[in-house]
């Protein structure tokens, strides 16, 4: 019985798609996410064993309503726009969380700070061809996104791991393109962050 179910869980297991590919800048993905958190083995009131799923949380939005057909054209932008930069923002945010489990591994902060300004200009050049593709709101939907997968702005985290300096640096280059690191992410509050957080939600379930 439990040989059985234990085929059963690898079967369900390949259906929701829990081995996840690996990402890359040239192959980013589609930003959709597991189906499912993890699953363990528990046993029902006959004794028999049974597996029990955690499934992801499921967002249920009501149908869009739009006032005419430009601010429905505005909408189906911004899906492509999210489309586009939700892979990369799940992508540098993996990027940041396996850096700093990294520099943990470094004893002093000299050899931190020298592995860092490596990462920096590694980074720069690996991401440069891919963001200058990027529109100028590609860019800021990004950088809202990134905040998202964060949790924190993305001068917060600049500033975590390069330094005050260097992230003004970064935040002056930001400026260049009419992207400000220090944007907010508010979708509880500000209209466009709320239908971002909309689109997202779908584009990770693959409803859109």
């Amino acid at each position: 019985m439990r040989k059985m179910l234990i085929i059963l869980a690898v079967m369900l297991a390949a259906a929701f798609g829990a081995v996840a590919e690996e990402r890359t800048l040239e192959h980013p993905g589609d930003g959709r996410i597991q189906y499912y958190k993890g699953y363990y083995w528990t046993q029902d009131e006959a004794g028999d064993s049974m597996i029990v799923y955690v499934m992801t949380d499921l967002v249920v939005y009501p149908a869009m309503r739009f006032k005419n057909e430009k601010e429905r054209q505005e909408y189906n932008r911004l899906v492509r726009n999210v489309k586009v930069t939700l892979p990369y923002a799940k992508l540098i945010a993996e990027t940041l969380v396996e850096t700093y489990e990294y520099l943990e591994t470094f004893p002093t902060q000299k050899e931190r700070d020298q592995y860092l300004k490596k990462m920096e200009k590694e980074i720069f050049a690996q991401y440069k061809p891919v963001l200058k593709k990027f529109s100028r709101t590609q860019a800021r939907i990004l950088v809202k996104l990134i905040q998202r997968e964060t949790h924190q702005s993305s001068y917060n985290i600049l500033k975590a791991f390069l330094g005050t300096f260097r992230a003004s640096f970064w935040q002056g280059f930001g400026k260049l393109f009419g992207v400000s690191l220090k944007g907010t992410y508010r979708p509880d509050t500000d209209s466009e962050d709320s239908r971002i957080e909309r689109i997202a939600s779908q584009v990770e379930l693959g409803l859109l």
